[in-house]
């Protein structure tokens, strides 16, 4: 009984981190305060649950919807991986180098977005962007019992409600952290995304290129 709840602690771990690395919620703050720096808090509150509860949603969905897609679209999960992997690396070393340019919106099309940025892009796709939705995809392929899934599940529900009151207090963290410390933690979590990223690559590499080997002519 020990055992399986070591096992469960263990792959709540592995799952939030990799949740958490890659939304990345405090990293995430500068681009939420730059899209609502004219919004009352009351409405920078609201703004910030639809945005988080819609992210959730989607990942959720494309959690449990993965396998059809792959179906559908003939995609083996091996091949998934490989190219989440890649995404992954992409995002990390970006992170690394403390860039969030790529995520920010320009100042002309923010007004296009003031109606419901809470759906675009915040919801989709700076917080349930390809990485995260790459994410929760392979890491259900991989949960086979359901409890595991469960677990995913709830390893989802905590990043968001970690990213929910990160940008609640968003203008306080600001203040503590300052843009030094902004950047120290971007590249702290842009090294846990790549190392994360070579995991994906190697565990989608190693049974394609076993099956390659395995294949004899005639």
């Amino acid at each position: 009984m020990e055992v399986h709840f070591h096992d469960y602690i263990t792959a709540f771990l592995l799952y939030f981190t990799s949740f958490f690395s890659i939304i990345n919620p405090l990293g995430s703050i500068p681009v939420f305060m730059s899209m609502t720096a004219n919004f009352e808090e009351r409405q920078r509150r609201a703004t910030a649950r639809k945005a988080t509860l819609m992210a959730f949603i989607i990942l959720v969905v494309f959690a449990l919807t993965g396998q059809v897609l792959f179906k559908v679209f003939g995609i083996s999960a091996n091949g998934f991986r490989v190219a989440g992997g890649v995404i992954f690396f992409v995002m990390g070393y970006d992170m690394l180098n403390a860039r969030i340019s790529r995520m920010k919106i320009k100042k002309k099309d923010v007004r296009e977005y003031v109606e419901d940025i809470s759906i675009t892009p915040l919801g989709i796709p700076i917080l349930a962007g390809p990485g995260a939705i790459t994410n929760s995809i392979v890491l259900m392929e991989d949960a086979s019992a359901f409890a595991m899934k469960v677990i995913l599940i709830l390893s989802m529900l905590v990043t968001i409600v970690i990213t929910l009151v990160s940008w609640y207090s968003a203008g306080k963290i600001m203040k503590v952290i300052g843009e030094t410390g902004n950047k120290i933690m971007m590249k702290l979590m842009g090294l846990i995304v790549m190392v994360i990223a070579v995991e994906f690559m190697v565990a989608g590499l190693t049974p394609i290129i076993r099956e390659i080997f395995m294949i004899t002519p005639g």
